[in-house]
Order: structure tokens, then sequence, then C-alpha cells
């Protein structure tokens, strides 16, 4: 006897992409009190910029980027349609947890070069609870946050294999 193994079927990472910027209500976490060049607070100013709802979410801080910061993602009053995560990649398998706990389909995890915050264990559960997981890449090089910075950087991370071609 044969069994059959269910295979889910993926999508374009330009669809994936346009699905997530197309929410509205967008938690950013990792989002740094000391911003600089951290990518989770240039993902969290570009959304902003571009006119998202956009919160930001750090442990450690009650304000960020002179914006009220919350603890985790169930403290955000209303909640949140999607998540971009740019903590370190041991911290992600929590944040997806919480985000299958709240009902939330759409996470992102950021990475241009390095690890980024990339957790393939974070990744498969997220999936397996029905969460669009985009593992890698950034919210800023697709429209409409993209700048021409950022899209050279994804043609980079594209051949690279840094961003996925289908999700």
């Amino acid at each position: 006897m044969q069994t059959m193994t269910a295979v889910k079927a993926t999508r374009g990472i330009k669809e994936v992409a346009s699905e997530f910027l197309g929410s509205k209500r967008i938690a950013v976490t990792g989002v740094s009190r000391t911003p600089k060049s951290h990518g989770g607070n240039i993902v969290y100013q570009r959304l902003k910029q571009r006119g998202y709802e956009v919160y930001a979410v750090n442990p450690n801080a009650e304000e960020v980027e002179g914006d009220r910061c919350y603890p985790d993602l169930r403290s955000i009053p209303g909640g949140v349609d999607a998540v971009v995560i740019a903590t370190r990649p041991e911290v992600a398998e929590e944040t997806i947890r919480e985000c299958a706990h709240l009902g939330i389909e759409r996470v992102w995890m950021h990475r241009s070069f390095g690890a980024g915050s990339v957790s393939d264990t974070a990744a498969e559960y997220g999936r397996e609870h029905g969460i669009t997981v985009i593992d890698g890449g950034c919210p800023l090089m697709f429209d409409p946050a993209a700048d021409p910075g950022h899209k050279v950087i994804r043609f980079v991370c594209s051949i690279t294999g840094k961003l996925p071609r289908r999700v």
C-alpha cells in the first residue's frame, strides 16, 4: 500500500510580500533602544513613514524612536495583522509561538546578510500552525515600502540565497 504525503503549495516571494505589505497594522519585534543602523529600527521607521500603523516590541524598553514600545505582541491594543521579527534567531521561536496563539497569520523573519532573525525551527512551527512565514529578506525590499538601496540588496540577496524565491 502506497501512502500519499500532503505537500503544501508554495507561492512566489513577490506575491507573499505583497500580501504581507497589504497588512495595515504591523508589529516589529527587536526594535532597539539605541537605533543607529539596527535593521528593526530601519524597518519600523520606514513602515511608519509609508503610513502603516506600526508597533515597536521590545521587552526591555518602554519607548523607542520616541514612540511607546510594547513588551510583547499580546500587549498591543487591538492586536496586529502581521509581524516583522528582527531579533536574534533564538528569540524567533518564542515570537512565532505567540503569533500562533494570537492568530497572527503573517510573519517576516528579517535577514539580509548573515543569520539575521531566521530560525528554521520557528519557520517550521509557524507553517505547521497556518502562518505564512517569509524566512529571509526584508519588507523594505518590496513596494510600497521599497527604496532603491533596498532593491539592490534584494537583488544581491536573491542571488546569494538569503531571500527565498518561494514561500
